[in-house]
């Protein structure tokens, strides 16, 4: 009798934990979520950084210019341990307002030998959808500000804003390890 009872609260517990981190009823709610924009240089700013691009409104700027202004970079790199992965990151807003944010270094939380996970200071724009299948080196937002790094691929019926993929995610499950793991996410170069 008090084994049945001992496993009974064994299986509970782990039911319990299982459930709650980043679930479907752990999506915040949030009236207005705040989208950080990248800081663009506005007309009348003097700080030129260095750069060389000072159109004050002088009527002779370069239309293709402007574009670029608006256009993000959309390589990243994730640095775990001693190891980089190149990430493409989606033409989204969210993917937008996540590279505002960078850089960063967080903990990642290990869920389900599957995931790590980190919540966001800041809620990001969402279009989340049900991806079916989710693939190892997928980077997404779950809600509007859990950070979902994936290491395997399984199906989910979960929804999620799709942020980027890595582009080669050979030894990323074996870099990120079993527990919690610190992990960098920068801006690249190219």
């Amino acid at each position: 009798m008090n084994r049945c009872i001992i496993v009974m609260v064994l299986l509970l517990v782990t039911a319990t934990s299982v459930l709650t981190a980043c679930s479907p009823d752990d999506e915040p709610i949030t009236e207005n979520p705040v989208t950080p924009v990248p800081n663009l240089e506005e007309p009348g700013n003097n700080d030129n950084s260095g750069n060389g691009n000072n159109d004050s409104g002088n009527g002779n700027g370069n239309h293709e210019n402007n574009e670029g202004e608006n256009e993000m970079n959309r390589n990243i790199t994730v640095r775990v341990g001693g190891r980089s992965f190149a990430v493409t990151l989606e033409d989204n807003a969210t993917a937008r307002a996540f590279t505002a944010l960078l850089p960063m270094t967080v903990t990642m939380n290990e869920m389900n030998g599957n995931e790590k996970y980190h919540y966001l200071s800041e809620n990001l724009s969402t279009d989340s959808n049900r991806p079916g299948t989710i693939r190892n080196g997928d980077l997404m937002l779950y809600g509007s500000n859990c950070l979902v790094l994936f290491y395997e691929t399984f199906s989910s019926s979960y929804s999620y804003t799709r942020l980027g993929r890595l582009d080669n995610p050979s030894g990323l499950a074996s870099a990120l390890g079993r527990g919690n793991v610190t992990v960098t996410f920068e801006t690249s170069n190219n």
